[in-house]
């Protein structure tokens, strides 16, 4: 006696893509006639290939009723299997094309705090719409650090400064970013309702900011010297982002942040109720660019985020 159960299952292995989104669309329709237009088939060939599909399954699939097509419990059960085989089909061919491509691997790039914000984020959302399988590090630091760690090969590109000392000429240089400074508060802080503030005002509230020496802290200094004012004494040095938001969560201390950084904190997602202080002297530092290793061969994933990241960079910084 033929084992009917194992021929019914023998024969559900030959449902083939086309099958299995006829009986996605259907169970999403539940019409066959917009099934078939959606997947541009007469009605007549999506009729036949649905009795193919019963015959291969071994019992109705959907059954009609006044308000149109209904699945059946093994039509609910295919229905369910289908969207998720198709979607691994569609993931996998994602992949195989990313890895056809290049786009595929490990990149590594280091970046200032807002070039990170402002131009890193946005490209690396692209080149993941691309390939979300790329494994990507992304390292927010100093300037001389980073141009330290591109120089030893532990990064693919850097988004920052070449500091003084250092030869130019063994890098590739593209672009220029002014980095704008905007001065972040605690929302009860107050100077917050104070219009067009000195620089001089804020000296005597306690700060929280880069060591000295970085190019943040010195445009802020400038500014202060500039102006004839004293340079704030009460000074707590970090550069965590995450040390900052608490110390101006807690207190009535002062951070300076390029204005990447302060939109994303103040007002695209606000985070510890922070806001901005209305000065009436702007604060700039020194440019920043995408700077590659001169002669460094990217791989094919290094060199798409790079290309991605460097079109943002080169439309914004004009």
């Amino acid at each position: 006696m033929v084992d009917i159960s194992c021929m019914a299952e023998f024969h559900v292995h030959r449902l083939q893509p086309k099958h299995l989104n006829l009986i996605r669309s259907i169970s999403e329709h539940g019409q066959l006639s917009l099934a078939a237009q959606e997947l541009a088939l007469t009605q007549p060939a999506a009729s036949r290939m649905l009795g193919e599909i019963e015959r291969y399954v071994g019992s109705p699939i959907f059954v009609r009723t006044p308000k149109g097509m209904e699945p059946t419990a093994v039509g609910s059960a295919l229905a369910r299997r289908a969207q998720n085989v198709l979607e691994e089909m569609r993931e996998a061919a994602r992949e195989v094309e990313a890895i056809q491509r290049g786009l595929t691997g490990k990149v590594r790039i280091g970046a200032v705090t807002g070039g990170a914000v402002g131009y890193v984020v946005p490209a690396i959302r692209a080149l993941k719409a691309e390939a979300s399988t790329v494994d990507i590090h992304v390292d927010v630091a100093p300037s001389g650090e980073m141009i330290r760690d591109l120089l030893s090969g532990q990064y693919d590109f850097v988004l920052g400064r070449i500091p003084s000392g250092i030869d130019a000429r063994q890098f590739h240089v593209d672009g220029a970013t002014m980095e704008e400074v905007e001065i972040v508060v605690h929302r009860s802080h107050p100077l917050v309702n104070v219009d067009r503030l000195n620089i001089s005002d804020m000296a005597h509230f306690p700060w929280v900011m880069q060591a000295p020496g970085t190019p943040l802290r010195q445009a802020v200094e400038n500014v202060f010297i500039e102006e004839g004012a004293p340079i704030p004494r009460n000074i707590v040095n970090t550069t965590s982002l995450l040390v900052m938001i608490a110390m101006l969560a807690s207190s009535n201390a002062i951070a300076p942040m390029s204005r990447e950084v302060a939109d994303l904190l103040c007002r695209q997602t606000p985070v510890g109720d922070l806001t901005t202080l209305k000065l009436d002297t702007p604060i700039e530092v020194t440019p920043y660019h995408l700077i590659t290793l001169s002669g460094k061969r990217l791989s094919p994933i290094a060199a798409r985020l790079r290309e991605l990241l460097l079109s943002r960079f080169l439309s914004r910084g004009r």
